[in-house]
This record gives C-alpha cells, sequence and structure tokens, in this order.
C-alpha cells in the first residue's frame, strides 16, 4: 500500500489540531513514516463469544510471584488483606481476572496438597526441587488460594500432580474442595476455616508431561490419564472439568498420541504453552530482535488453528476445549535479576506490552477456537501483570502487560467479527473487532518501531455515531514502568474520527490501542 498522500497527512493533522488534540508525535513525525492501513469491519461474519477466560491468569511456587508478591503474611508491615499484598488485590479487582491456575506450572507435579493446610506452623518445609530448591514454607496452599481467588472475583484453576502423585491423591483434593459436609476430608476442611465447599470446576490432570511433568511418551500419560480421571468425581453438584496435558507448541505428534491412547475418552480440555521466547534481556532490546519474538505470535496462531483442526478430526473432539495455559514472552533474565528479585523475574516493557496486544488480538480472532488462555505469571515473573520490590518492599506496580490486558477488556463476552485488511505481513498492523447490538470495539497494535499509520477502517452494515479511543504507547522499546517511575507508561486518550462507516486514526509507533464505537444499522 502506497504511503499517504502529504496532503491527506496534512489535512488530517490539521483535523485534529482543530479540537486541539494532536498527539506530539503526530507533529514531528516525517512525511515518509507514515502509511495507511485500510480495513473492513465484517459486522455481518461473526467468529464466536470472547470469552473472559481468555484473559486467564497463572501463578506458580516460583521466585517471588506467590511470597513476597501475592503472599505478604498477615503479620506483614505492608499493607495486606488477611495476609494478601492490598494493593495488588485492589489492582486485580479493578482489572477483573476471570480465571486463575494453580500452584504450577512444573511445581504441580511434585506438590503435595496436604501438605498446605491446617495451621500453618505445622506444615512441612519442603525444597522447591523446579525452582533453585528454595525452601517452601507451604504457608500458602488451597485455603489461601481459594481465599485469593473469591477477593479478586475469580475462578479457581487448581493444576493436579500426576508425575509424582496418585489417583487417590488428587481424588481426595476433590473431595477436600468440593463435598458440601458429612466426610471426613469436607469436614476437615471445615475445621481449616471453610465450611462452605470451594467448588472447584477446573482441574487439570498434570502439567507438562511431556517435560517437567514426567519426561513421558505421549502413550503413557494418556494411559495415566485414563486412570487418574476414573476417580475424578462430581460432589455438591460441581462436575470436575478435566483439562489435559496437550503440547508444547504445535506438537501434533503428542497430541494425536495422547488422544489415539485416550480411546474416545476425551478429556473436557486439552492443554498446550507457547512461549514466545527472547534472545536479548528485558530492557535492553534492539529492534532486530524485538521484531524476531514478535513475529513468533503469527505462529502461535497457526499453531492454535492446526491444534484445533487436529482435536476436531477425533469423534466427538469438537467438545474439547483448546486451552493456552501458559502464554508470553520468555526474555533473557540476568543473573543480578534473579539474585535480587527471585527466579525469571522479568521486566515489562513496551516491547512486552505490545506483545501482550498481539496475544490478545489473536485470541479474538480465533475466538471460536479456544475455550481459555491463561498468562505466565501474574506477578514478577515471566511476562507479569504486576511487579513488586520483595517481602519487604511495599511497592507494587502496574506494568505495560497489565494496561495491554485492561484495554482489552472491553471485549470480553462480546461476539468477535472478521475483520479484512490489507495487511497481511506477521510483524504488521494487528487488529481485532467485536460487537454487540449497538457498538463496535475495534482493537489495533502497531509492532512497529518506525512506521506510523493512518488507519482507516469501515464498518460493514453499521453506521458510525461517535468514538473514543484510549492508547498504550512510548517511543522507546524498552521504556517501563519501574519502582522509581511507576507510571511512565498508562493508557490515554487518543483522538479518533468519524467519517459515516469510516472509523479514522493515527497510530505512532509501538502502540496498542482501543476504540469504542457506538453504532446504527443501515
Amino acid at each position: 500500500m502506497a504511503g499517504i498522500s502529504r496532503r491527506r497527512f496534512l489535512t488530517n493533522t490539521a483535523a485534529l489540531s482543530a479540537v486541539g488534540a494532536v498527539p506530539r508525535w503526530v507533529r514531528a513525525a516525517p512525511e515518509a513514516s507514515v502509511s495507511t492501513r485500510r480495513f473492513v469491519v465484517r459486522t455481518d461474519s461473526e467468529i464466536g463469544k470472547i470469552r473472559p477466560e481468555l484473559h486467564g491468569q497463572f501463578v506458580e511456587h516460583l521466585g517471588s510471584c506467590i511470597y513476597g508478591g501475592i503472599w505478604v503474611g498477615k503479620d506483614s508491615p505492608i499493607a495486606n488483606v488477611g495476609g494478601y499484598r492490598k494493593q495488588m488485590v485492589d489492582y486485580l479487582k479493578e482489572l477483573g481476572v476471570p480465571v486463575l491456575r494453580w500452584p504450577g506450572g512444573c511445581f504441580a507435579d511434585d506438590y503435595h496438597w496436604q501438605e498446605g493446610i491446617g495451621p500453618v506452623k505445622q506444615r512441612p518445609r519442603r525444597p522447591n526441587l523446579n525452582w533453585g530448591n528454595v525452601i517452601d514454607d507451604n504457608s500458602f496452599g488451597t485455603h489461601e488460594f481459594v481465599g485469593l481467588c473469591r477477593l479478586i472475583g475469580a475462578e479457581p484453576y487448581l493444576a493436579g500432580n500426576v508425575g509424582s502423585g496418585t489417583p487417590t491423591e488428587l481424588r481426595e483434593w476433590v473431595e477436600y474442595c468440593n463435598f458440601p459436609s458429612g466426610t471426613t476430608l469436607s469436614d476437615l476442611r471445615a475445621a481449616n476455616g471453610s465450611p462452605e465447599p470451594f467448588r472447584v470446576r477446573y482441574w487439570g490432570v498434570g502439567n507438562e508431561s511431556w517435560g517437567c511433568g514426567g519426561d513421558m511418551r505421549p502413550e503413557h500419560y494418556g494411559d495415566l490419564y485414563r486412570q487418574f480421571s476414573v476417580y475424578l468425581k462430581t460432589f455438591g453438584g460441581t462436575k470436575p472439568f478435566l483439562i489435559a496435558s496437550g503440547p508444547s507448541g504445535d506438537d501434533v505428534r503428542w497430541t494425536r498420541g495422547l488422544l489415539d491412547t485416550l480411546q474416545g475418552g476425551l478429556p473436557n480440555g486439552l492443554s498446550m504453552h507457547y512461549y514466545t521466547g527472547g534472545e536479548q534481556v528485558a530492557t535492553k532490546f534492539d529492534r532486530e530482535h524485538m521484531n524476531k519474538q514478535l513475529a513468533i505470535f503469527a505462529k502461535v496462531e497457526q499453531a492454535i488453528v492446526h491444534q484445533r483442526q487436529v482435536i476436531d478430526g477425533y469423534h466427538r473432539g469438537d467438545q474439547v476445549g483448546l486451552i493456552l495455559d501458559e502464554w508470553g514472552v520468555w526474555d533473557q533474565i540476568p543473573e543480578e535479576d534473579e539474585a535480587k528479585r527471585g527466579q525469571l523475574w522479568q521486566q515489562s516493557t513496551m516491547r512486552s506490552g505490545v506483545a501482550a496486544g498481539l496475544g490478545l488480538n489473536l485470541f479474538n480472532r480465533q475466538a471460536d477456537k479456544l475455550l481459555m488462555c491463561n498468562i505466565a505469571q501474574m506477578v514478577n515473573v515471566l511476562q507479569s501483570l504486576l511487579i513488586t520490590d520483595g517481602p519487604e518492599g511495599k511497592e507494587c506496580v502496574r506494568t505495560t502487560t497489565y494496561y495491554a490486558f485492561q484495554l482489552f477488556k472491553a471485549h470480553r463476552d462480546r461476539m468477535a467479527v472478521r475483520v479484512e485488511g490489507d495487511d497481511t505481513s506477521p510483524r504488521g498492523l494487528s487488529v481485532s473487532a467485536s460487537k454487540d447490538e449497538g457498538s463496535v470495539v475495534l482493537s489495533f497494535v502497531n509492532p512497529s518501531a518506525d512506521a506510523a499509520l493512518h488507519v482507516d477502517a469501515a464498518l460493514h452494515d453499521r453506521s458510525a455515531k461517535s468514538a473514543t479511543a484510549t492508547i498504550l504507547h512510548d517511543a522507546d522499546l524498552n521504556a517501563c514502568n519501574s519502582f522509581d517511575t511507576p507510571n511512565r507508561i498508562v493508557p490515554k486518550p487518543h483522538p479518533v474520527r468519524i467519517e459515516g462507516a469510516s472509523v479514522l486514526m493515527e497510530l505512532p509507533p509501538l502502540s496498542v490501542a482501543t476504540v469504542e464505537v457506538k453504532t446504527a444499522s443501515l
């Protein structure tokens, strides 16, 4: 597509100037850096409902995610709500976390739930075999996790131990959580402070069984899944939704080996993991390596489409929910950061915010193929939404990833619709759209560090009455919200115009923007 003409660019800039809203980057942008991207939003072509669960989260006993991040203890000088960091609770309640997965991750298949209940001082202390042999005192266990979910309004999702556990152990965990009363385990739950059942619906039967969850062959894991699942029953009206350990990335060999072994006894859900690895430290990326990393999201989308096709090829495969249980950018992490703040502590930069937007956009576009997606991880670890400065530090900072999720919140529970455009490059402008009866929500991600874009999005079968836009942007791909500058990158109102059925907006490089359009039928 040829670049926007100088006359049109100046006309658009003048129009924005008339309302006193010309962004600094527009006034300063050279003509050659701006090009036009045109799209048609097919409000008559529905994809599927955007489930809130596509914005799910994941926490693990890893580094300072739990201890010092989420959990500071009831006696901590840090402001807390029953031991949970108060600022974290407030931020997550504001965002709205639909579902939260715990205790792992790799930690899950060496975790024995009975050790995390009862009086805290009597709980055993164990080495965390997967993450540095640090001592875990089990002060954060089942009750503490469910309590966190209740505080922030999230649906709990428990990952069960298949690698080193037994069917009996997992069956008893389900009973402990869900049986109303009258059994030894349900009465024990009541004695531990929770007379009412937890009603946990989502249960992972193992985690990464091809790797840290047992280093199994798919056929062997399939046999174990069949054995374990027999004993996971409905208690108190809560029917377990069983999630099998699926592939790493687009590993069709694992998926077919597992599903062939199950011989028709398919799980309710199949988990896949796909990280977008980085070759540099989070705050020291150059443009070449950023482009290489962000291009991986096209492969993530292809993997989702491909895995869905494979699963649907089995009898009743269309009834199996595809779950992206772990996703996000995984950068190189300096030893000094891990020594100071815990393993896999990673800063979230403007690049990370763009990556989050690319992921959330593709989930909208593939809403008919996905049941749930859980970013790794919610606090401090990898592409986290919040960072804290340790068990004695009072700081809790919202990252660019948090704000990207905030921008996409408007899509939840709406119908995703198709968008037809002229940009198909893996690193081109990313777009998704959703609708209800009287509005359309559009999200745009410009992953380029160089090219500003003029967006021209035409609504099919609707006219636009008014529009508001919000943007997350910084010209520096390594910019971040740090403990010293916690509000450097925050969502801000952004100029947007409507002309009939068209939505017109200028997008700076490295930006994530959401536009909410009030519409009328033609």
